[in-house]
């Protein structure tokens, strides 16, 4: 089946488009900007990722719906389940990568362990990946890593906040600041796989000069048997503050065993992908209090949202299921697709209103700066914090903050925490380095 765009209705064309499956998926039409969306909708995390990408769909059907697209350029994508398996993301990835009138835009994995896979094929094929708040905390080198990005926030950012609202709760009860923390105890808990393991340098990093003892508890996914750990936590370690870097089923049972074993909610944080209303939900009151890091807001009374539901679900045009619209998870899908949308607008100013290729989408990347009055004017204000990248810095390292379960909905409990730029810097460009060497990568040069 051919498509007959660009007169095609743009509305038509994305609610065909949607949800359909990868290998039965019609070719993108020609005028169209396409890209391939790698989902988990089976799986053992699928809970998570429907909303993840009922999220990344709803959004760019609401710039079709609104805007004729990007800059009068439709958006097409096709969808490719990965079940959460690095394998089946690759496999994914390479069939997708060529379609439409110019290829893949951008890639969004929705895995670390499909990013790690698919960074240096990324580079290879010059097209971007796009790890929002996740995989390899280095690529924020844009120098090294040109077709790699992990805006707004890597975890060695993520796992900085955390300890920054540790340093500062703690210190408002009773240890009086960062300084302070030298002597305590906090336990880090994590999934035991390369997203757990991730933020462990940075851990090391800030433990030297902050002074806290750090005792780490890793748990083999997916993470039902914890009741050892929690014991070790709760009676023998006994920490000042628990760390959570958890997914999936992982974190309402790390929540359940913390309360049978009598340690609190209220001195647990968790990075963002322990933060959503699937985590906390089935737990009851026993979650009350429990705290996670997080890069956009939460909730479906925020103007974008709420474009969302009017022109979008009111029109029989959503990709899944209304009650997920403004959890954690949807709002999140909702930010990749809307920096995602914005890099190629961003290209679009210097390479004309057409469909690009992803190393003009990555030029868009290099250039993207989303300011207060850019995100007021997309109905982004609220959502998420402004976000600049550059050549150099493909992360931004925007400020975050810290939300807090309260038995019914995610409030924001620290307004924006900002992060240890410099030292993060550091060690990003450190590790860059040695990962330039050792594949014989010569950095480009960013003016």
């Amino acid at each position: 089946m051919a498509w007959r765009a660009p007169a095609l209705a743009v509305a038509a064309l994305v609610a065909m488009l949607v949800g359909a499956p990868a290998e039965a998926a019609p070719e993108s039409p020609q005028g169209a900007q396409f890209f391939p969306h790698l989902v988990y909708r089976s799986g053992p995390y699928a809970p998570y990722g429907i909303p993840l990408a009922d999220g990344v769909a709803d959004y760019l059907t609401l710039v079709n719906r609104r805007d004729g697209g990007i800059g009068g350029v439709p958006i097409v994508w096709e969808e490719c389940d990965t079940g959460y398996n690095t394998d089946r993301g690759v496999e994914c990835y390479e069939r997708l990568k060529t379609k439409g009138p110019t290829g893949a835009a951008a890639v969004l994995p929705l895995s670390t362990g499909i990013t790690y896979a698919l960074i240096e094929r990324g580079a290879a094929d010059r097209i971007p990946v796009f790890s929002s708040g996740y995989g390899r905390a280095d690529v924020s080198d844009g120098r090294v890593f040109p077709y790699a990005v992990n805006a707004p926030a890597s975890y060695w950012t993520g796992i900085d906040a955390a300890i920054s609202h540790i340093a500062t709760e703690l210190g408002a009860t009773e240890l009086g600041g960062t300084e302070r923390l030298r002597g305590r105890k906090i336990a880090y808990v994590y999934h035991d796989s390369a997203f757990g393991k991730e933020p462990l340098p940075m851990l090391e990093a800030l433990r030297g000069p902050l002074g806290f003892e750090m005792r780490s508890f890793p748990v083999a996914p997916p993470g039902l048997d914890q009741r050892g750990v929690w014991t070790q936590i709760a009676r023998h370690y006994r920490p000042d503050y628990v760390i959570l870097w958890g997914w999936g089923v992982q974190n309402s049972t790390a929540l359940r065993e913390a309360a049978a074993a009598g340690y609190p909610a209220d001195r647990m944080i968790g990075v963002w992908w322990a933060g959503s209303e699937l985590d906390v939900r089935p737990v009851g009151p026993a979650a009350v209090g429990y705290k996670a890091v997080a890069f956009h807001a939460a909730g479906a009374d925020l103007p974008v949202i709420r474009a969302i539901r009017e022109q979008v679900h009111a029109r029989g045009l959503g990709a899944g299921d209304p009650g997920q619209i403004g959890t954690v998870l949807y709002n999140r899908g909702v930010f990749n697709a809307a920096v995602l949308v914005e890099a190629i607008r961003t290209a679009q100013g210097k390479y004309g209103r057409r469909p690009l290729t992803g190393a003009q989408v990555a030029w868009g990347f290099d250039h993207l700066d989303l300011t207060a009055e850019r995100l007021a004017e997309l109905g982004l204000d609220g959502f998420m914090q402004p976000l600049r990248i550059t050549c150099a810095d493909h992360e931004g390292i925007a400020p975050l903050h810290v939300q807090q379960w309260d038995g019914e909905r995610w409030l924001d409990v620290s307004g924006p925490i900002e992060p240890r730029r410099a030292l993060i810097r550091k060690l990003v460009v450190e590790s860059a380095r040695r990962f330039a060497a050792e594949r014989k990568i010569e950095p480009r040069a960013c003016d």
